[in-house]
């Protein structure tokens, strides 16, 4: 048994240990079930949930590059009455908080879905805000400050869940975005999702994804999202889940020490299916060889040498 508290509570939300896993790389849960026990997650981010079933992008649309990998997926998922039915009942059996992705194409999409799920048994809803807003010609949710506040005090008075607001990292000040998220009503900031990219064939003389340009994630944008983290945690008052390009334990601290209260694991969990029990693994032998008592220990502990 470890002697190191790894609990941790989100402004509500409380976890047994920091380690959660990120929308979009771990299904519903099952996939990863016959490699690692699910009950020793912290919490699962599950699969983006819209309103109706879609059925995604065409393919192509993953590519590996090297340093990480680009997806266009878009947002391929059952839809959120199936996702209540089929999927939440499976992932109800083990000790695992559940944080419903939510996705929408206008504000009243996102407020529907989050009434919906308010009503069941998840433990939390996390806002993409990095979709695209049709009345606003597409231009992403996230991008501009007061965007980020109008859609978050929206679904705020529709989710009387706890309430996570993911921020993309696409945008002219980081600072602004998680400011505009806290005073709109979030309980809890998750930074970075992924940076847009583009790959080529140049034999074929064409974009690897079909759509052209896609989300770019793994271990090329850790830098981004350390540097972000540090902001966000220097700016606001609320926890951050941090995240991008987490591949070992030692990528895990940096976000800790940078002020991440928890951290999530994505493109990892395409590579090695087991990365998610050696992370936490890794995190409790640091902490227990640095003599901290708790993950909290280390949080916001970085230091800046002097220029």
């Amino acid at each position: 048994m470890s002697n190191i508290n790894m609990f941790v509570d989100l402004n509500g939300l409380k976890l047994k240990n920091p380690v959660t896993v990120a929308s979009g790389t771990f299904g519903f849960g099952r996939e990863f079930a016959d490699y690692i026990d699910l009950n020793k997650i912290g919490a699962i981010s599950v699969k983006g949930l819209t309103l109706e079933e879609r059925k995604g992008n065409p393919t192509p649309r993953v590519a590996e590059t090297p340093m990480g990998m680009l997806n266009s997926v878009g947002l391929q998922n059952p839809g959120v009455e199936y996702f209540i039915k089929y999927e939440l009942p499976f992932l109800k059996q083990f000790d695992t908080k559940i944080i419903a992705n939510i996705n929408g194409n206008t504000i009243e999409e996102y407020c529907k879905i989050a009434n919906i799920l308010s009503k069941t048994s998840v433990n939390s809803l996390e806002l993409n805000i990095s979709c695209p807003n049709v009345k606003k010609g597409g231009v992403s949710f996230g991008r501009e400050p007061e965007m980020v506040y109008e859609i978050t005090k929206k679904v705020r008075e529709y989710c009387s869940k706890h309430l996570i607001v993911k921020l993309s990292p696409n945008v002219k000040d980081i600072r602004e975005i998680a400011n505009a998220a806290e005073e709109g009503g979030a309980d809890c900031i998750s930074l970075i999702n992924t940076l847009i990219g583009m790959a080529v064939d140049i034999e074929k003389e064409t974009t690897i994804l079909a759509r052209g340009i896609g989300g770019l994630s793994g271990p090329a944008i850790k830098p981004v999202a350390v540097r972000m983290v540090y902001e966000v945690y220097n700016t606001v008052s609320i926890p951050i889940i941090g995240m991008g390009g987490i591949m070992n334990y030692k990528d895990a601290v940096e976000f800790f020490l940078v002020g991440a209260s928890a951290i999530s694991i994505g493109t990892g969990n395409l590579i090695n299916p087991y990365i998610t029990m050696e992370i936490l693994d890794g995190i409790e032998n640091h902490l227990r060889t640095k003599n901290y008592a708790s993950v909290k220990d280390i949080v916001g502990k970085i230091k800046i040498p002097s220029a």
